[in-house]
């Protein structure tokens, strides 16, 4: 891939031409003893995540890795994936987060697509052993050459090669800014996810320029629940303490409860996050009688989020700008949300400010303001590409524009309303599944004909994972399903939570399936 790609070379005076590792030197020389990245395990420090970081890389080095190799991980929210970020930086590796909710399935398909030639996963979390099925896929990969530990124990582990990288030489790879930085995987409507390329500069334009637009200041605590295997917490999360000289409190669970604690403690000021959070934290501060003065702001999005979320959020704190915000994986923060006008906020997915955006009828072509369309969207943080070229150039228009397949409108100040999507996805509490890869393994089950999987309402998550089936015969229990889903070796979120037998489906006069019509009374008989 040529870099920077052409539809990104007309944004190039926006970047800084830094890596992080850049920004790391310069934030640990100007406060080598600020406590920059927070978990439950450590506080660590600007020169102690720097001095690690570079401990890490030296004996990845050691071990045969070589610049431009890709290094996988799979792990909760941990400082220690903080450092190993910090460590590919600085001997230019390519870093592959993959979000801990996937299974074999899932994780064999992107290690074996992006080429990794390491990963590390913690040992077991949440009852299942990620360093067996690492053992597991190095038998089967041929470029994964290593299956390292992180809190685990022996030779491979993350402790054990601090330990040698510490007495080895400090070395820092010649890295170019507008190569590729991180591989990316987010569900695709055809069912493969796809590996979204990111470069040095595009995930600190973004990070940098929302930032400014939301008033953050160095020095500003932001919590973040978000995994960091995810665009935004990887972006928020591990990256914006060195980005914008923040303190990241990175929780390894959700819980209401705690997150209130951690935000008194450390005098957080603001979050991204999915919405059922800032519903959820504001019911935990009105139980608990407070109003958590230090939080000034949260953007939410990932889920659906009704217009008296926002209003009702402001009543249950002190002085919180809640705000809406759009964006994926390929195109970061297409809005940085209204901070400061509670009416936009509450009832808009955001204001356009650093990106371009059209919105096109089916042909093509630019509708009038307000009226409904494909959102494209192009701009210094989009994606160099995606790993495969050829989904590249079918989702990229000739000029430059990347087709979201959100559907929506946008207003002459520059809002964006997300109206709907022409995508095949469900976004569960934040994460894209792809339907189609959830009917494939249906159709396999001997008692399904056909399967056709939808998006339903969820009260907490925005959207949970439906399932119409026709039979092949007598029906399957929803048991028997659930259980061939599960066995699958797909992630256990993508196990539909409520399947429907019907005769056939509602279809367009060539056949295609209206999964519209499905959503639409799926969506009924919930509200019945």
């Amino acid at each position: 891939m040529q870099v920077p790609p052409e539809h990104l070379r007309p944004f190039a005076d926006a970047w800084r031409g830094l890596t992080i590792a850049d920004l790391a030197e310069q934030r640990a020389g100007e406060d080598p003893e600020f406590a920059a990245l927070i978990d439950d395990m450590r506080a660590l420090t600007r020169r102690e995540w720097l001095a690690d970081a570079h401990a890490l890389a030296a004996a990845m080095r050691a071990r045969g890795l070589r610049a431009g190799d890709v290094v996988a991980f799979q792990v909760p929210n941990w400082h220690e994936a903080g450092v190993l970020n910090l460590a590919c930086a600085i001997a230019g590796f390519v870093v592959n987060p993959i979000v801990p909710i996937y299974r074999d399935a899932e994780v064999r398909q992107m290690l074996r697509d992006c080429g990794a030639r390491a990963i590390f996963t913690c040992t077991e979390f949440r009852r299942f052993d990620f360093a067996q099925m690492a053992l597991r896929l190095r038998d089967e990969l041929p470029d994964l050459d290593f299956a390292f530990t992180m809190r685990g124990a022996g030779a491979d582990d993350y402790a054990t090669l601090l330990d040698e990288g510490r007495a080895m030489p400090q070395e820092r790879a010649p890295v170019d800014p507008n190569g590729v930085k991180m591989v990316l995987y987010t569900s695709g409507t055809t069912g493969l996810p796809k590996g979204v390329l990111h470069s040095h500069n595009t995930v600190e334009h973004i990070l940098r320029t929302s930032y400014e637009h939301w008033g953050v200041a160095v020095g500003d605590a932001i919590i973040m629940p978000s995994p960091v295997t995810h665009i935004s917490g990887y972006a928020n999360g591990l990256e914006s303490p060195l980005v914008s000289g923040t303190c990241v409190i990175l929780m390894e669970a959700w819980d209401a409860a705690h997150a209130l604690s951690l935000i008194e403690e450390h005098g957080v000021t603001g979050t991204v996050a999915a919405t059922p959070f800032l519903v959820e934290l504001a019911d935990a501060a009105r139980d608990a009688g407070t109003r958590l003065p230090t939080m000034r702001w949260f953007a939410c999005g990932g889920a659906a989020v009704p217009p008296d979320l926002i209003p009702s959020a402001h009543e249950a704190f002190s002085n919180l700008n809640a705000f809406r915000v759009f964006g994926a994986s390929e195109v970061p923060l297409v809005t940085y949300g209204w901070p400061q006008d509670e009416t936009l906020a509450a009832t808009t997915d955001g204001q356009v400010v650093t990106y371009e955006v059209r919105v096109v009828d089916e042909a093509g072509n630019d509708v009038a303001p307000g009226t409904e369309g494909e959102i494209l969207a192009r701009g210094a943080s989009m994606m160099l590409g995606y790993a495969d070229a050829d989904q590249t150039a079918a989702a990229i228009t000739r000029d430059g524009y990347f087709q979201t397949g959100d559907l929506g409108n946008l207003a002459p100040n520059g809002a964006i309303t997300i109206t709907g999507r022409k995508k095949d996805l469900i976004i569960r509490g934040g994460e894209n599944i792809s339907a189609v890869e959830i009917e494939d393994v249906l159709r396999t089950h001997p008692q399904v004909r056909d399967a056709s999987v939808v998006a339903m309402p969820h009260e907490r998550l925005g959207e949970g994972v439906c399932a119409y089936i026709i039979s092949a015969g007598a029906p399957a229990s929803v048991e028997a399903l659930c259980r061939h889903v599960q066995a699958s070796g797909l992630a256990k979120q993508k196990t539909p939570e409520r399947f429907e037998f019907v005769e056939d489906y509602p279809r367009t006069a060539s056949g295609k399936i209206r999964k519209d019509m499905l959503r639409a009374d799926i969506r009924e008989k919930l509200e019945s």
